[in-house]
């Protein structure tokens, strides 16, 4: 592989094959090409499920009880037979995941080739079997699973208007929160990616015969709370994931949110004078039958997100909106008479639903778009009501799905669809230490790639993506209390669809409605909508921070990032080139070392053009990238672990890749469960699969920095071990023996017999080791396997090699693993590449930066200039001069006052 940042990754297991073939899907204005690498896998990739026509395999979860498999139905073909035509959440029964690394638990499922095959989902072991389905009877009969109603209780399909999708067809998260400490009793949360919104919560548990079943007479629809419904409801619940603290988090993928289309931004919008061409979504929220915009003459181009605007009437009328040109409430589009309100269709019967969307203006009630496009935890889940809470430090975007870390205070989160972001949020402390959610605080930072190798241009040629790892900085976009950003929104709930008209339109909308809603619509896209976040607010708000940083900008533009996340992440120079960023997950206990997964469903568009930051080779079919958790939870790198097919590949290429990444899960033994949501490309057949991701073994040796003349320790880790291992032998091996050398060997306990040898002059250690007592089992995390003692010779910088000579597991088959250099640092190295710093007093702290023998100015110029270089961040002890074992900006301070 390519080295990009001095630590180099030698890739002794990618499968890759290239292959012409069928044409593909032409989504970017860039000649397509067969990609190096793609398909390729670092590691073993095994299908286990396959689909029914039309159906994602979506919410994958694993129960740590028995480690069975669960995973949602979603949207199948109505043609379909009719066990199979309705969406459900079901597992798989008669299969267990073993869970000790290895894909050799189940056996691999067939392509689908019968028309029998790819009707019905198919498992590689056991039987899918239903817990539920689209609109079963619930709550003892009153309601309809995944079927948000009005206040007054009728179904909100029963309403005429558009629908973003049919309630109860789109099962898409699950997670289930135990109740009982056996974890075999509880409560199954899902999300439904409709609008409104839903997320079910339905008791289940494991019976005296190892299967589990559902109690829907006790499950509840989330959205017909009073809860969920004073908060807003909520929108086009897609992906989620548990918290460490045992909580639920649906994620809402508000796709309406985008302000500008595409690659357009707001300054450039401004600076065109008219934002023809550029507006995205957002500016039509509240216009009457807002989802018909695209279709009219006079927009030329495709508003980015005017899908979603679909759904939004139905929303008004959840909340309680007086409804408009209906024949009569919950009666216009029915002609069927059901008990308890229960809709004929959970009967197989098929009934017209009116989609004609009204173009009088909804007034009162109207739902306000800034309480959409969040992370929407369910505190209290066992409770008789839970309590929803929307955290909208964490940025409003159409999120896809959220990754909590294990110190609950850092998130990573991917938003969906083309010219997103991904994004970071920092809790000021532990979520699960506010009493009051309302009170939570933190940071919320967009990821730039910074590479040459990302960039075509920098590069002087197009890179694969396959052989690219993306390096990221992280900016931050803001701080700010949950409390603050709703006082924020609250501003803007009155804002109804008579305002659209009476705001942007001179016409008289109640004479003649459809001239109003014309010079309304003229306006908006030439001057934006002026009812919510101006154009010239959110280009206000990037001038100051680039003049003042996040904190400094004033008080009544610190809404921007949180309300307009994505437009204001463009604005500051964010990486938001990522197409269709839908899956990520990390193993539940993650420690730094080990991997969050990032699935990216296509890589094209900005990703591949000749603009951007990334300026790859196209890879239609996608890639999953994992980034290693540093020691503060920090991601530095993307590198890519799973590259799809292209689309010139053949169907014998084509059918055995992952094919446009949907959801991942990552199972307690680092193994990751990767669904697909398939544009199909070249296959030979239209189903989407589950596939099973076994990671290639990694043997590490983690980067360090030593003072000269001083000692340090690295490890050496192995990673992703499937059912253990016997033995290895592995050689460390230092590059420049003159900056360090290796002076001694140790080994932990658990490892039975072991044996090291250093040449003479430190620079080559072999380790041979084995596990005789069986100590080291798989799992996800890293496995120390020695520690190196490492003397500083000289002020530099050495790279630590490794070589796997040998590695066999527990059966004694050899390992093909991959060996991941590091880098050792010793110092502190020179700043200024003159003088190296001196210690003048001889306290450990080099304040002499420059070199030159003394204490003055310039030692505090170049620590200011050099501050983030690797020079400094890497010997943070020889610049810790305030003494708080950390570095940061009073360190520059406290060298200050020591020279005056």
């Amino acid at each position: 592989m390519v080295d990009l940042t001095r630590r180099s990754l030698m890739a002794t297991s990618v499968a890759a094959a290239v292959g012409a073939g069928m044409s593909g899907v032409a989504s970017a204005d860039v000649e397509e090409t067969d990609t190096v690498g793609a398909p390729s896998v670092r590691g073993e990739l095994k299908r286990f499920a396959s689909t029914s026509l039309g159906a994602e395999v979506t919410g994958p979860f694993v129960f740590e009880n028995d480690n069975t498999l669960l995973f949602s139905h979603q949207h199948p073909s109505r043609d379909n037979p009719e066990n199979w035509s309705r969406g459900g959440i079901g597992y798989v029964s008669g299969f267990n995941f073993t869970l000790d690394g290895s894909n050799d638990d189940f056996s691999e499922l067939s392509v689908p080739t019968t028309a029998d095959e790819q009707s019905r989902v198919r498992v590689g072991n056991g039987e899918y079997v239903f817990l539920a389905r689209q609109e079963d009877p619930i709550d003892g009969g009153s309601e309809q699973l995944g079927v948000p109603e009005t206040p007054d209780g009728n179904p909100i399909d029963r309403y005429a208007g558009s629908r973003y999708t049919e309630p109860g067809y789109t099962p898409d998260c699950n997670q289930f929160i135990p109740t009982n400490e056996d974890a075999t009793e509880g409560y199954l949360f899902t999300n439904f990616e409709t609008s409104p919104g839903n997320v079910t919560r339905i008791p289940i548990s494991k019976t005296d015969d190892g299967e589990w079943e559902s109690n829907l007479d006790d499950a509840i629809n989330l959205a017909n709370t009073d809860g969920l419904r004073s908060l807003g409801g909520t929108r086009i619940n897609c992906g989620g994931n548990r918290t460490p603290y045992g909580t639920y988090v649906s994620s809402e993928e508000e796709y309406a949110h985008p302000r500008t289309s595409y690659a357009s931004t707001v300054s450039g919008t401004l600076e065109a004078g008219s934002g023809e061409g550029k507006r995205g979504a957002a500016h039509f929220w509240n216009r009457p039958n807002p989802a018909e915009i695209p279709s009219k003459e006079y927009v030329t181009w495709y508003p980015q997100g005017a899908f979603a605007l679909s759904g939004v009437e139905l929303a008004a009328y959840y909340l309680g909106a007086d409804a408009i040109d209906q024949e009569g409430p919950g009666q216009s589009t029915w002609d069927v008479d059901t008990p308890s309100g229960i809709d004929a269709r959970a009967n197989g019967t098929a009934v017209e639903v009116d989609e004609t969307n009204t173009r009088d203006p909804i007034g009162e009630g109207y739902p306000n778009r800034y309480r959409y496009g969040y992370q929407l935890e369910i505190r209290d889940p066992a409770a008789e009501t839970p309590t929803p809470v929307k955290h909208y430090v964490m940025g409003r975007a159409a999120w896809e799905m959220p990754s909590f870390q294990p110190d609950n205070q850092t998130v990573y989160e991917l938003s969906d669809g083309d010219n997103k972001a991904i994004y970071k949020f920092v809790a000021d402390q532990p979520l699960d230490e506010y009493d009051d959610p309302m009170q939570v605080s933190g940071t919320l930072y967009a990821a730039k790639v910074t590479n040459d190798a990302a960039s075509a241009a920098d590069a002087g040629q197009r890179n694969s993506p396959a052989n690219t790892n993306l390096e990221l900085e992280w900016l931050p976009l803001g701080n700010a209390t949950n409390a603050e950003i709703e006082s924020w929104i609250a501003e803007y709930d009155d804002i109804t669809q008579v305002d659209y008209l009476e705001t942007h339109a001179d016409t008289d909308w109640e004479e003649d409605l459809d001239a109003a809603i014309e010079e309304a619509d003229k306006e908006v896209i030439a001057n934006g909508n002026q009812n919510y976040i101006t154009d010239q607010e959110i280009a206000d708000w990037a001038t100051q921070y680039e003049e003042r940083g996040p904190d400094g900008v004033d008080e009544e533009l610190r809404r921007v990032p949180f309300l307009e996340t994505n437009a204001a992440a463009k604005e500051i120079g964010a990486s938001a080139d990522f197409n269709k960023a839908e899956g990520i997950d990390s193993i539940d206990d993650a420690q730094p070392g080990d991997f969050v997964y990032f699935g990216i469903s296509e890589f094209n568009d900005s990703l591949a053009d000749d603009v951007s930051d990334v300026q790859l080779d196209r890879v239609d079919g996608g890639l999953v990238y994992r980034g290693e958790l540093g020691p503060n939870y920090d991601i530095s790198r993307l590198e890519p672990a799973i590259v799809g097919p292209d689309s010139t590949d053949s169907a014998a290429i084509s059918d055995d890749a992952l094919l446009n990444v949907d959801n991942v899960h990552v199972m307690d033994d680092g193994r990751v469960l990767c669904c697909e949501d398939a544009d199909q490309l070249g296959r030979s057949y239209p189903n989407d699969c589950l596939y099973v991701y076994q990671p290639s073994v990694m043997v590490d040796v983690e980067s360090k920095a030593v003072g000269y003349g001083a000692t340090g320790t690295a490890n050496v880790y192995a990673k992703s071990l499937p059912a253990g291992f016997s033995g290895a032998q592995v050689t460390i091996t230092v590059s420049n023996p003159e900056v360090a050398t290796i002076t001694g060997v140790e080994f932990p306990d658990a490892l039975g017999l072991t044996e090291s040898s250093i040449s003479d002059d430190g620079s080559t250690a072999m380790l041979r080791f084995a596990d005789t007592d069986r100590n080291v089992q798989a799992g996800g995390h890293n496995v120390t396997v020695a520690s190196l003692t490492l003397r500083g010779d000289s002020t530099g910088t050495t790279d630590l090699n490794v070589s796997v000579n040998q590695m066999d597991d527990e059966s004694g088959k050899a390992i093909d693993a991959e060996a991941r250099s590091g880098v050792l640092v010793t110092g502190p190295p020179t700043v200024t590449g003159a003088s190296a710093p001196t210690d003048p007093d001889g306290d450990g702290l080099y304040e002499d930066v420059n070199g030159n023998g003394r204490l003055d100015y310039e030692d505090i110029q170049l620590l200011f200039s050099n501050f983030d270089s690797d020079s400094v961040t890497m010997n943070k002890s020889a610049y810790d001069f305030n003494e708080n074992g950390g570095l940061d900006f009073d360190d520059i301070v406290s060298l200050y006052e020591e020279v005056n």
